[in-house]
């Protein structure tokens, strides 16, 4: 059975509206809700919030930056979330990017996979009830030659799941080796074997069947029979996530799509928006590109990537359903739960 998630986040219309849309999708069937952070709104305090609201749909972060709390911190906060939503809290993390923990916290950008990975230990630990004392190449606990003592959480112990959102492969290799779920971005299904391949080498390595960890992605659903009218739209944000989601030297959306065969077209757009030629960097991103990347056109087309997304091994796929309106946006997410429904109960 393949699941659905969608997103949650203040739009135009504030949270009232926001809050709605995850009503619907909850009505509807969808699984998760996911809110995410970069450099405005935080990714638990809406969730917190909407634990209140509702009753079944679990509830994620999509991600928290890693590093920019410290793991005690993080652990907290995930049992707090996962007491006020009655256990459907998921934590997802990952390491953002040094642009952002850099140039928006001031934390030195280091040693990304290690503390990642040391981050998970250390709350896992915390959130079993386990007295925390640690000792690793990021992150000791107590400090050394302190006054510090090893604490037990006062919080009652929870399971919580945590889904890595990781890119390179020796960050998918770790999440094979430690995470719950895997959150995908620049991904196409019909590449798969890019980022899956690496989660497989890492579970083996620890001993893991592939299939226990959940693997969610996905892209822009829309219903159309003018993918004309609706492709064009969807390029500059790709030329936005090549050129501007990181720099020269370090952009990991760019790296991950250069693996998956576009080395040569990524460099082209990048370099382009970094002359500030951006209309040109959008134009030169290819239609095949954007259907890759989402679910769009007719019915039957839709229903056939729906069926790409399962055969690639994806779980959950994470919709965001198009529409000028709430209506329009429940509208599509509703048609699309349909054809969801339709795949899953496929031989």
């Amino acid at each position: 059975m393949v699941k659905v998630s969608v997103g949650f986040g203040v739009g135009r219309n504030g949270w009232g509206e926001a809050v709605s849309w995850i009503l619907e999708a909850e009505r509807l069937g969808v699984d998760s809700a996911w809110a995410a952070e970069a450099w405005g709104f935080d990714a638990v305090t809406p969730l917190a919030y909407l634990a209140g609201q509702t009753k079944t749909i679990k509830l994620g972060t999509g991600i928290m930056q890693a590093g920019t709390r410290t793991p005690a911190a993080v652990a907290m906060t995930a049992l707090t979330m996962q007491s006020l939503s009655d256990g459907r809290f998921i934590l997802g993390l990952g390491n953002s990017g040094p642009q952002v923990v850099e140039g928006w916290h001031g934390i030195p950008f280091d040693r990304p996979v290690q503390r990642l990975r040391e981050l998970v230990e250390i709350v896992r630990m915390a959130a079993s009830g386990e007295r925390v004392s640690y000792e690793g190449k990021v992150y000791t606990l107590p400090l050394p030659g302190g006054e510090g003592r090893a604490l037990r959480t006062s919080a009652p112990p929870a399971q919580v799941p945590i889904y890595l959102a990781t890119l390179g492969p020796r960050s998918l290799e770790m999440t094979g080796e430690i995470a719950d779920g895997w959150l995908a971005s620049s991904f196409m299904p019909d590449h798969a074997d890019v980022f899956f391949d690496p989660i497989r080498r890492g579970a083996e390595r620890a001993g893991r069947a592939f299939d226990e960890i959940e693997r969610h992605g996905g892209g822009v659903v829309a219903f159309t029979d003018d993918l004309e009218r609706v492709v064009p739209d969807r390029k500059p944000g790709f030329a936005f996530e090549i050129g501007a989601m990181g720099s020269k030297d370090h952009n990991f959306y760019k790296e991950a799509y250069a693996r998956q065969g576009y080395a040569e077209l990524v460099d082209r757009v990048q370099g382009l928006w970094l002359e500030r030629k951006r209309d040109e960097a959008a134009a030169l991103i290819p239609d095949e590109f954007v259907l890759k990347a989402n679910l769009l056109g007719t019915e039957a087309m839709v229903r056939e990537r729906i069926r790409v997304y399962r055969k690639a091994g994806v779980t959950t796929i994470s919709a965001n359903p198009a529409g000028e309106t709430l209506a329009e946006r429940v509208e599509t997410l509703g048609r699309f739960m349909t054809l969801v429904g339709e795949v899953s109960a496929e031989a």
